[in-house]
């Protein structure tokens, strides 16, 4: 395959949200994005920059991207959060997401974090595998806790 991996740019966020809304698909949550490339470019181009992201193309068509930011961990210090890796469906087996994550440890590397971090759904064993392939720490000792938006408005008052 004749993909190449480049940085992110403003142009690529269309795009970008159709591989999002592949991934909510295939993740059973097709009615949970509520990104607009609006608010992509703000946080990811503006003056509220709190992402980069890589893209592959092949033949100039985008077929995957890799999302980071980083956070603060009062144990370890800067660390690399690795949101999502997605491959579109038709090119998923070829290689791309290993590029694509082998990239953003490169960011890490050179930004001398002390941490990469990233979730993987538990029943979602090619991406466990995948992970696996890195030896990396799948840690099921953690739990995951979040409010949605509308906890946040009703929460405190």
């Amino acid at each position: 395959m004749s993909s190449r991996i480049r940085p992110g740019t403003k142009a690529d966020l269309p795009h970008i949200l159709v591989l999002i809304k592949e991934l909510a698909l295939y993740e059973k949550a097709p009615n949970e994005v509520e990104v607009s490339v609006q608010e992509m470019e703000r946080w990811g181009f503006g003056n509220e920059k709190l992402f980069d992201f890589f893209v592959a193309e092949d033949k100039e068509k985008i077929i995957g991207v890799a999302l980071y930011y980083y956070k603060y961990s009062t144990w370890k210090g800067k660390c690399l959060f690795l949101e999502d890796i997605i491959v579109t469906q038709t090119h998923r087996g070829c290689g791309i997401g290993s590029v694509l994550f082998e990239e953003v440890i490169k960011v890490a590397q050179k930004q001398q974090v002390r941490r990469m971090e990233w979730q993987v759904l538990n029943w979602n064993k090619p991406a466990i595998r995948f992970y696996e392939k890195y030896q990396a720490l799948l840690d099921e000792e953690w739990i995951n806790g979040k409010l949605n938006y509308q906890q946040l408005q009703n929460t405190i008052k």
